[in-house]
């Protein structure tokens, strides 16, 4: 998908450690991710056998994978070629044969066949600015039918302006130790600093703008991580 010369280069700015085999080798036991609740919540949304998801900044397929026996067609796009063989590999050992995996971004995935059922994304968005998110949205809403789920997961802060220091210091707090085990203290920082983690009060107006009906709204007790079930309106 050909795209103006002033979109960023999303396949160029994925990260060194997502395009390291030993680091992504190693990426689902450091994410510590479990699908289980998602994969509910998409199958009591109808999530059923006729629909296809697209799963966006799909990582090493965790979500993909189990949402894919109930599921016609899944589409797992990444940035990271390392994260989509990894994906690959899983989806070959657990027999799975309906999950196409897809290199690209929120901004350059060129989305092909009709216009899918559900779209799933998690701690994926932040890498944008919120200029770019708002044009990710755009994009999300228009690769989904009228009445399609959008099922957002990311990083959002979800606190006053004037609370950031308590929240952010009580969240780098809870970091691991070791790498291996989660995110330490500095790969966290280093997130605050390079990355584009925006507010709740911003997030969500561009979400509506971009044509979505928040049904349902999560923010967990860190105040960092937020959830959003949305409906597209048209």
């Amino acid at each position: 998908m050909e795209m103006p010369p002033w979109f960023p280069d999303e396949l160029a700015h994925v990260g060194d450690e997502h395009l390291d085999p030993e680091y992504v080798q190693g990426y689902d036991r450091k994410a510590g991710t479990d699908p289980a609740e998602d994969v509910s919540l998409l199958r009591d949304l109808g999530l059923n056998g006729t629909h296809t998801l697209v799963d966006l900044g799909a990582g090493t397929g965790t979500l993909a994978l189990a949402a894919a026996p109930l599921c016609q067609r899944v589409v797992a796009v990444d940035a990271s070629p390392e994260m989509l063989t990894r994906l690959r590999e899983k989806a070959e050992r657990l027999g799975i044969g309906n999950v196409d995996c897809v290199r690209g971004g929120f901004l350059t995935h060129a989305y092909r066949g009709e216009r899918a059922d559900f779209v799933y994304s998690r701690n994926a968005l932040h890498h944008l600015s919120d200029f770019w998110k708002a044009l990710a949205l755009e994009r999300i809403a228009s690769i989904l039918r009228p009445g399609g789920v959008l099922r957002l997961r990311d990083l959002v802060f979800s606190f006053d302006v004037s609370e950031a220091g308590h929240f952010i210091e009580a969240w780098l707090e809870s970091a691991a130790e070791r790498p291996d085990l989660g995110w330490t203290r500095s790969e966290l920082e280093k997130d605050i600093r390079e990355e584009h983690i925006t507010f709740d009060w911003l997030l969500e107006p561009m979400l509506e703008r971009a044509g979505f009906d928040i049904q349902g709204t999560t923010h967990d007790a860190s105040r960092v991580f937020s959830a959003y079930t949305c409906i597209k309106t048209g």
